[in-house]
């Protein structure tokens, strides 16, 4: 290869890091996506997400990219070594973001690059995304323009916040930085609240993450049930919300509820919403006393889990398990209500508040309760 040909490579390979920025900020995922070989692999293991194939790398980023409130990404190239059609490379980030979970601040990393000659020029056979220093410091910018317009009200009350609902400026500081709040517990630690829970009565199940939980809902719901879906993160993240909502498996309630007309089918929303056959959703915080803390604006989700329902199911990550119920209601109120009143904001224009709150120190009596305990975390 002659010194010519080896330059032109380099810039290449650098226009082609360049063209992933610039679909990342253009929020063109198709054209990142064509950016990668067939085979191609995007792996974000703090994340954590691995994308195989332009689709996967197409869908996966757009599920992402509704996450962002907003998200700024700079590439700085680094080395780049050439051997023959095949080379390795890194590109250094920094990047700021804010996400519609509350999650924000800036952060630097390394993408560890490999690329492939084709006849369409070079492309990434992978990218492993490593992060390198992130500050979660609360942003003060803001892009400039009027705020949106505030979203619909979700006519069950389920993911709504509460009107005229007033809170502490501490409250409204969408981050806390505290580990263990956000920290997967420890086998020992789940084991513990799992045995409890046993004790008390629920069903358990330790489950290794989002993707066994999805695969064992299904199991547990037999087709045909009516389902009512819990508002909260845990369900959306993992499928499990599209998967009951979005199919024709079950009789989803939250659709059908959503449907009727507030005012003069109040009593059929509020009968449809209490007793569904299955009640899904997760928890604030799960003790390893034994206990589950739900907490609600609105009170939609909870006669279900309170008794209402044929059966209840929470899938919880493995971030919330706490000591104890003191513990349950730090973390309820210095993490979960904050991320979920930034969600709020970005999703309806107004806050969450914490006004109806569920201790269950046992399933009722009527309503068996499910546990599928999560070893990662996932959710608030």
């Amino acid at each position: 290869m002659n010194d010519f040909q080896a330059i032109a490579d380099r810039v290449e390979i650098t226009a082609l890091q360049a063209e992933f920025t610039d679909a990342v900020m253009m929020r063109d995922r198709a054209r990142l996506a064509a950016l990668f070989t067939p085979d191609g692999v995007l792996r974000m293991p703090d994340v954590p997400v691995e994308l195989t194939g332009p689709e996967q790398i197409r869908v996966g980023g757009e599920k992402l990219q509704e996450q962002w409130d907003f998200f700024i990404q700079n590439t700085h190239p680094g080395a780049i070594r050439i051997d023959g059609d095949t080379a390795t490379g890194r590109a250094h980030m920094h990047e700021i973001a804010r996400l519609k979970n509350g999650f924000q601040g800036l952060n630097y990393a390394v993408y560890h690059d490999r690329y492939r000659r084709t006849a369409d020029g070079w492309r990434f056979t992978e990218r492993v995304y490593e992060t390198r220093y992130l500050d979660r410091s609360p942003l003060t910018g803001a892009a400039p323009g009027p705020a949106g317009p505030a979203g619909p009200t979700d006519s069950t009350g389920s993911t709504g916040s509460a009107p005229g609902s007033t809170r502490p400026a501490a409250y409204t500081d969408p981050m806390h930085t505290d580990p263990t709040y956000t920290d997967p517990a420890p086998a020992d630690r789940l084991e513990r609240a799992a045995a409890a829970l046993t004790a008390n009565g629920f069903t358990v199940e330790l489950l290794d993450d989002a993707a066994a939980a999805r695969t064992r809902v299904a199991e547990l719901i037999p087709a045909g049930a009516t389902v009512f879906t819990g508002a909260g993160e845990t369900l959306r993240l993992s499928g499990i919300e599209e998967d009951v909502n979005g199919g024709d498996r079950y009789r989803a309630v939250k659709p059908r509820a959503l449907a009727m007309d507030r005012a003069t089918e109040a009593d059929d929303i509020r009968r449809t919403v209490a007793t569904p056959d299955v009640a899904l959703g997760s928890v604030a915080a799960v003790t390893e006393t034994g206990a589950l803390v739900v907490a609600s604006a609105t009170g939609s989700q909870l006669p279900g889990y309170a008794g209402g329902a044929g059966r209840a199911i929470w899938v919880v990550g493995a971030q919330k398990v706490v000591p104890d119920l003191p513990a349950a209601l730090r973390r309820l109120e210095h993490h979960v209500l904050p991320l979920e009143s930034a969600r709020a904001r970005a999703a309806y224009g107004r806050p969450s508040a914490v006004n109806q709150l569920l201790v269950l120190n046992a399933p009722a009596r009527l309503t068996p309760g499910t546990v599928l305990l999560l070893r990662k975390a996932i959710g608030f």
